[in-house]
């Protein structure tokens, strides 16, 4: 990968201290200079990097495809909520073209190695995510997950990678791969880290139009649970696969555990139809101009895989979409026998070579146990499991119906710290294990909705105040078109005042934050004179909690409603 978000200098020294140097150019892209916004927040210290079909204002999105590369000027939503919560931006990482791979060869910038053994693959199409995580080189990093791609390389790194429900976390501003049942997934040596990651992304976003609000449930599944067992199960082969699959269900045991079997039929038939129906046809919309501009710029088998979207009608899709329903309710009787499913995260492992031999039918069993977890709307969290006789890594996968996710978690790093691994391709042991149950709690009490204006708008210089108190963005809108905008003199940071007017009014850019009751008051305190919470009317005629300013202090203010907006007035003043 050959760009950078600043200056005309890429740094490709991607590895830290102590961690074996593969081939730096395949995996990330450094920012010049780290991009850090606030140093306070929930993940204040944390380095993280995000995978290359993620926007990053100022830094080009490829997506793999040199040919597609944009620069965007804003972030995408998950990037802008990591900096406000206090995380530090280390860079981007490479990956399977336009998410199309499970394995981590197809890329022009190069392949990605396994982080234990440079001959295998390290799984895709999330590769560098999971490299740069798997090495100690960030705290934490993001990927995608439409068939997998946010827990096959989990598995095969030996580190997190955990999936969450549909549209409980907003995909604006990341390049759609099969929009109806992408994910953003997060890649992390502990699940603790992760956990703390998804607190701060996840929420719902009006402007995302599969962005789901979503009752997560929050009872654990504490002394004894049920966990699904494929009735059949297939490892190509590999018998230290097959034996480590084996002994993960006796760890499962050991922590209050009891396998039942399921039918897996319906599954397997809903995973068949990502690639061999008129389901495919999602990718190919997803980047059609392009594609039909200029597909022989994409690399095989993506620009194969891709190209037979086109040879489907409407009719065969809602054909398609009517037969995974059908395996949906198959499928969901087993959730009255189980609470959880276990599966192993990638039933092999192959080396570069075999892949690059057979890349199709390779890959294709790569996903013989992931690709239809999002098809039928579950959260999954891939966590390490044991280390082979021969030294790779071997993970399993905790699937759970929508909305499970805190479940999952809490059970998820159970499982991890009673396997006594390693954190990654690291000498660090696994930290004391923390209370899931509490920060579940986080997402379930009330909160009140506040409009902000000004400085606590993302990105801002006080966004950070909200960060702390976990407020979580709910969307961004405009206030109803009677209010008028000034700058206030003499406020450090730079402040705005709101005004509501009879007439000769404007909608004015606002973001409505989801502010946690209990940390209202101390919010409430921050807010100096001539400023103070009030009830402001949004575009659509609902009233919420807002940013307020008294009439006397806008005597001497500069009138600034023509921008629409604080963050456009402060750009101006740039220029």
């Amino acid at each position: 990968m050959v760009h950078s978000n600043e200056g005309s200098s890429t740094s490709r020294n991607g590895a830290g201290s102590g961690v074996s140097n593969h081939a730096p150019e395949a995996w990330i892209t450094r920012c010049n200079t780290p991009l850090v916004t606030h140093s306070s927040g929930p993940l204040a210290g944390l380095t993280f990097a995000v995978k290359d079909n993620m926007n990053v204002a100022g830094m080009p999105t490829t997506a793999g495809c040199q040919a597609f590369a944009f620069t965007p000027d804003e972030h995408a939503v998950v990037v802008h909520k990591l900096l406000a919560a206090g995380a530090t931006l280390v860079g981007k990482t490479n990956l399977d073209q336009f998410a199309c791979g499970l394995n981590g060869t197809r890329s022009p910038y190069g392949v990605v190695p396994n982080a234990l053994n440079p001959a295998y693959v390290s799984g895709g199409s999330s590769s560098g995510s999971a490299y740069v995580v798997a090495t100690g080189q960030v705290d934490f990093a993001l990927g995608t997950d439409t068939a997998g791609s946010g827990r096959v390389p989990a598995g095969l790194n030996n580190i997190v990678g955990f999936k969450p429900s549909k549209g409980l976390v907003s995909t604006r501003g990341v390049l759609p791969a099969a929009q109806s049942v992408d994910c953003v997934s997060i890649f992390a040596r502990t699940v603790d880290v992760a956990a703390t990651v998804l607190e701060v992304l996840a929420g719902y976003d009006a402007q995302d139009a599969y962005s789901r609000q979503l009752d997560l449930k929050t009872d654990m599944w504490a002394a004894s649970f049920r966990f699904g067992v494929p009735s059949t199960l297939n490892f190509f082969g590999d018998a230290l696969a097959e034996a480590a699959f084996v002994a993960s269900i006796e760890q499962l045991k050991a922590l209050g555990g009891t396998p039942v079997v399921i039918d897996y039929a319906p599954l397997a038939a809903s995973a068949d139809l990502l690639y061999n129906s008129a389901m495919v046809a999602e990718r190919y919309a997803a980047i059609r101009p392009f594609f039909d501009a200029h597909e022989s710029e994409v690399m095989e088998p993506v620009r194969s895989i891709i190209a037979r979207g086109r040879n489907y009608s409407a009719a065969d899709l809602y054909a398609a979409q009517t037969l995974l329903r059908v395996y949906g309710q198959q499928a969901a009787p087993m959730w009255h026998d189980i609470d959880v499913l276990l599966v192993p995260t990638a039933p092999t492992h192959y080396t570069v070579a075999q892949m690059q031999a057979d890349p199709v039918v390779l890959n294709r069993n790569l996903g013989e146990y992931t690709n239809f977890v999002n098809l039928l709307d579950y959260a999954a969290i891939a966590v390490p499991s044991s280390i082979r006789a021969d030294g790779l890594p071997f993970g399993v996968t905790l699937i759970g119906p929508c909305g499970s996710d805190w479940q999952l978690v809490d059970l998820g790093q159970r499982l991890h710290h009673s396997t006594g691994l390693k954190q990654g391709f690291t000498a660090l042991n696994l930290p004391p294990a923390q209370l899931i149950q509490a920060q579940a709690a986080i997402k379930t009490e009330a909160s009140i909705a506040l409009a902000v204006v000004g400085a606590h708008l993302t990105g801002m210089p006080l966004n950070g105040q909200l960060a702390e108190r976990s407020a979580q963005l709910a969307q961004a809108t405009t206030t109803a078109a009677h209010y008028r905008l000034y700058a206030l003199p003499n406020t450090t940071p730079p402040k705005p005042g709101l005004k509501r007017v009879a007439s000769g009014g404007a909608a004015i850019a606002v973001e409505v934050w989801e502010v946690p009751v209990a940390q209202v008051g101390s919010f409430l305190a921050l807010i100096p004179a001539p400023l103070g919470l009030g009830k402001v009317e949004l575009a659509d005629g609902s009233w919420v909690t807002g940013f307020i300013c008294e009439g006397f202090a806008l005597d001497a203010a500069q009138d600034v409603t023509s921008f629409g907006g604080w963050r456009a007035y402060v750009q101006s003043l740039k220029k």
